[in-house]
């Protein structure tokens, strides 16, 4: 078996593991108004976050403590949906993507006659001085520096994807699912759910819903199965929402292309 790894990031490594760190509505295919664009402290915070990646001061580097292991695709049962607490079974997926956000991570992994792709980011609100690929439109439920890792691993027999999240309000559920968009200053742009098929309601099996509840220090972690693999460019991002389930305002959306053009 060959593998082989493209580092295509512009900025310093952020893995989602290590270190410990202190502290209905309407169906989710319809516009959202979100919570409103955060209010300058969450701004500026952001942008403290963001110059400091860029400056390449305060970010760790290394190995996260459950990273996937693309030799073993980290893949199991499909055809449905998992989802994970805190401490639940590590990840695998996503790709490369954003435009010039210095706190992004991608890699890429081909292994055998499967693929894997890892994105990383750090969470600001639209409109900070440094951009970036993880937006937050509401900065009460996902503050500006909290970090998302997602990952993707594609073989014959399905597809598994697995998110990572760090710095959230502890003890909270969120939901979460793929959307077919990419984020946007306006939380509506990142689309409605991916499908496998075209439906009209909104269903785990048929979509990749990754909803999970946070720990005591805000971390949490979901994974879902499926049979199937993503359109080319039919997937392209992942968004935080203020309730588990089908529905709910949209906290926040993370730019993932899940399968970009020639790699689904």
């Amino acid at each position: 078996m060959t593998a082989w790894m493209v580092r295509t990031g512009r900025g310093p490594a952020h893995p989602i593991s290590g270190r410990r760190r202190g502290p209905a509505g309407r169906a989710d295919g319809a516009t959202s108004r979100g919570r409103g664009v955060a209010r300058a402290p969450g701004v500026l915070a952001g942008t403290a976050v963001l110059l400091a990646l860029a400056c390449g001061v305060g970010v760790a580097r290394g190995t996260g403590d459950g990273a996937a292991d693309p030799s073993t695709g980290g893949h199991g049962a499909h055809g449905g949906h998992v989802t994970h607490g805190a401490h639940g079974t590590p990840a695998a997926a996503p790709a490369p993507g954003g435009g010039g956000d210095p706190s992004r991570t991608d890699d890429a992994v081909a292994v055998g006659g499967g693929s894997w792709m890892r994105s990383a980011g750090v969470f600001s609100p639209p409109g900070s001085f440094v951009p970036s690929d993880a937006l937050t439109y509401d900065t009460r439920l996902v503050p500006a520096g909290a970090r998302i890792e997602v990952t993707r691993f594609t073989d014959p027999s399905g597809t598994r994807v697995d998110a990572r999240l760090r710095g959230l309000v502890p003890g909270r559920a969120y939901g979460m699912h793929v959307h077919t968009s990419p984020c946007g200053a306006d939380p509506a742009a990142a689309g409605p759910h991916y499908q496998h098929r075209p439906a009209a309601t909104a269903d785990p099996v048929n979509e990749v819903w990754l909803d999970f509840r946070t720990n005591e220090e805000g971390d949490g972690r979901a994974a879902a199965r499926h049979g199937w693999g993503f359109r080319e460019d039919g997937a392209r991002s992942v968004v935080i929402h203020d309730r588990q389930g089908g529905a709910g305002e949209r906290a926040a959306c993370f730019t993932v292309p899940f399968a970009p053009a020639g790699r689904g």
